[in-house]
């Protein structure tokens, strides 16, 4: 296999493990919620450190890679978090288990700046890699809902965070002996292309801060709630674990393909009239979301999850198409604070809403409005005669 295409696919599986290690508490805590005897809305908030790490240690792990090693910062990635994982599996008490996921978060907050950046190096059109790397990543989050069930449920759900902890270390192992060591095109090749205006780059700025921040907090609340609003709303179709991670998983592949599709789509289409079509479909299906069950809540979820996920490799062709290579993986790292450090309130709004209310339809009412707030930054990004007025050479 050409090196290129070995690197991409260590990468491509590493936003798996990324989103899948991170993701398996919130499935996990329903069978440590009965083992424990402590309730759902109590458990939650022991991720809280894992996302706001996730966010916070995005920038520093942007800066190193620059600055140091991106492909180094990988083999960082895949111990530290493979690693961490397996703590978690061996946690006595909440303390200890809230320790172990805040260091999940802390290393897997190395992936999204560094990986992404290593990924569009040196690629004209980033739409359909960032899409295909997106199915990656939401398979990730499918797969972290069905083995985390399964495991939970047929061994322990210690054997959840243990068994793909020690497969990431593996994996880590693989891709040290494999990938070697390459000098960073971006220390050879200095931005020749478009320069662009502040103004310009001022408004690019403004919206791809709304659209993250707004992003990352439905993302990260839908994919945190959806095996609990699962557990509650489809009692007609699953009353296990297991079941629930299955029905979870499904929804998300197929969601996955909307990265695909996007990302597609950017490469062929104008990027604002995609973003804004994203959005407006995440409004109404969100909004219905918050009324629903049984086959009409699956229905929905799918197509809800398909919305939201969409909108990813968007967020990331902004920062592709706006920023130099010699400083991109910082660019992204600070793509990824703004949007996980707001996502990271997440977690504690699901657990606050429905120990307030007992259900979730006050949380997707909230994740509605935000979309709207996002719908409304999307019309205002610019469009690509503007772009195309001031920077002809880019895309």
């Amino acid at each position: 296999m050409p090196e290129r295409r070995r690197l991409d696919l260590f990468l491509n599986v590493g936003h798996t493990l990324d989103h899948l290690l991170l993701l398996i508490f919130p499935t996990v805590v329903l069978a440590i919620a009965e083992e424990w005897r402590r309730p759902y809305a109590e458990l939650l908030p022991l991720a809280t450190g894992a996302f706001f790490a996730f966010g916070a240690c995005s920038l520093p792990a942007g800066w190193l890679a620059d600055r140091w090693s991106r492909a180094g910062m990988i083999k960082v990635f895949f111990f530290g978090i493979g690693g961490a994982t397996v703590l978690a599996g061996l946690a006595t008490g909440p303390v200890s288990l809230a320790a172990a996921l805040t260091l999940i978060g802390v290393f897997a907050a190395i992936y999204h700046p560094v990986g992404i950046a290593m990924l569009v190096s040196e690629k004209p059109n980033v739409g359909r890699t960032l899409g295909v790397n997106g199915v990656f990543g939401n398979a990730g989050l499918a797969f972290a809902a069905l083995f985390a069930g399964a495991l939970a449920d047929f061994i322990h759900w210690r054997a959840a965070f243990v068994v793909p902890g020690l497969v990431t270390i593996a994996i880590g192992i693989a891709f040290a002996v494999g990938v070697r060591e390459t000098p960073r095109a971006a220390a050879a090749v200095r931005t020749d292309g478009a320069r662009f205006p502040r103004a310009l780059l001022a408004r690019v700025f403004a919206v791809l801060c709304v659209a993250v921040i707004a992003n990352g907090i439905i993302f990260n609340a839908t994919t945190v709630a959806m095996p609990k609003v699962f557990d509650e709303r489809l009692r007609a179709l699953t009353d296990t674990t297991f079941g629930i991670g299955l029905l979870v998983c499904v929804t998300y592949l197929i969601a996955a393909m909307a990265q695909l599709l996007v990302g597609n789509l950017i490469d062929r289409r104008p990027l604002k009239g995609v973003f804004v079509a994203v959005v407006l479909a995440q409004v109404p299906l969100l909004f219905a979301a918050a009324t629903l069950a049984n086959y009409g809540m699956l229905a929905v979820a799918i197509a809800m999850m398909f919305a939201v996920f969409g909108q990813i490799p968007i967020n990331d062709a902004m920062v592709a198409r706006y920023t130099a290579e010699e400083w991109r993986a910082r660019a992204y790292a600070l793509r990824y604070v703004v949007s996980f450090v707001g996502s990271a309130a997440a977690v504690p709004l699901v657990a606050y809403v429905h120990s307030r209310t007992g259900d979730f339809q006050a949380l997707f009412v909230l994740l509605a409005a935000l979309a709207a707030c996002t719908l409304a930054a999307a019309l205002a990004f610019p469009g690509e005669r503007a772009t195309a007025a001031v920077a002809p050479a880019v895309r």
